[in-house]
């Protein structure tokens, strides 16, 4: 399988060589699993710049190519990875990410599957590739996202989302979790699972919302801020009919709102709130999930525990033990 990793001015040198390692990685682990045979190496990578020259990276660094759009070579795969942008979140290339833009729409078109992994996603966008599908951003670039591509879905605290040949990924180092489900869609999820595990990595990418502030989500917004802050702060198990009227609206109107600024429904907003609500109080000593179940409105435990794991990926006493984790490390 031929992969092309992107390179350009202000990419970052370590999610390229990262993804050309796990490759690697995952070449190794074939190549010992013989069963079922595959052709070796499995996973051939080739970096690609517009020119075949070498780029600057993201620190000044030189990152070496090995072939240009120009030489006509196809690739089942196309990857562009992490970059720094500029002041205002854009990439600082964007002469170059046009150009990339409009190779990697020529090659889609051929059927070749794309991949953008955190503002490699921009690629993804500026080539039209991201209208009408689902697709994951990095938490802190959401509004910059939603904003340019007004025609894309971003789903809020995804790390990967793989919608018909074009998959996005959240996080400068998402490029990981990138890989292994490259791996498991092509070579097998045993070869993935082995991957990972060679890697020491999590081949079960966890939500974004563990780390993006409470509320960034809704800070644009005078909307969706006064509708946190109904269910936040004054009423936790407020049904979406309270709180369309709350907000001075039909459950219709407040339903068509919600699908236009966050592409999700108010009963699934409520909960994601509640949740996010749950967090803050999972942090804090002394609160028993059972506390901060009923704190957040929930009657029933095994509900809120459903719903924290739906919303976060894990449970909340697992949630508690990762926080209680980060606060006691040593940096």
């Amino acid at each position: 399988m031929r992969v092309a990793l992107l390179a350009l001015p202000g990419s970052m040198k370590s999610a390229i060589a990262g993804l050309a390692d796990m490759f690697w990685l995952a070449n190794q682990v074939i190549a010992q699993y013989p069963q079922p045979a595959h052709a070796e190496p499995f996973f051939n990578v080739t970096v690609v710049s517009e020119d075949g020259q070498a780029v600057p990276d993201a620190q000044g660094r030189q990152i070496d190519c090995d072939g240009a759009f120009a030489d006509g070579d196809t690739f089942e795969l196309i990857i562009a990875s992490g970059m720094r942008l500029d002041e205002e979140k854009f990439p600082i290339a964007p002469q170059a990410v046009a150009s990339a833009a409009e190779w990697i729409k020529a090659q889609a078109a051929q059927g070749t599957c794309v991949a953008g992994a955190c503002a490699g996603g921009f690629v993804l966008g500026e080539a039209g590739l991201l209208d009408g599908r689902k697709c994951a951003t990095t938490w802190w670039l959401y509004h910059t996202f939603t904003e340019r591509y007004p025609r894309a879905k971003p789903i809020w605290g995804q790390v990967l989302v793989d919608d018909r040949h074009v998959i996005t990924t959240g996080g400068p180092l998402s490029w990981v979790e990138l890989v292994l489900h490259v791996v498991g869609m092509y070579a097998g999820k045993e070869i993935a699972k082995l991957t990972a595990d060679m890697a020491a990595a999590d081949s079960q990418p966890l939500s974004q919302q563990l780390y993006a502030p409470a509320g960034f989500r809704h800070a644009r917004h005078p909307l969706l801020i006064k509708a946190e802050q109904l269910v936040r702060y004054q009423n936790p198990a407020i049904t979406v009919e309270h709180l369309a009227a709350a907000l001075n609206m039909t459950t219709r109107t407040l339903n068509r709102k919600m699908a236009e600024l966050i592409h999700e429904s108010p009963k699934n907003f409520i909960t994601r709130v509640r949740i996010e609500t749950a967090t803050l109080m999972l942090e804090k000593p002394g609160m028993t999930i059972a506390k901060v179940a009923s704190a957040c409105g929930y009657n029933d435990e095994t509900a809120f525990r459903r719903a924290f794991n739906a919303v976060m990926g894990m449970s909340p006493g697992s949630y508690k033990e990762r926080v209680k984790g980060r606060n006691t490390r040593a940096f």
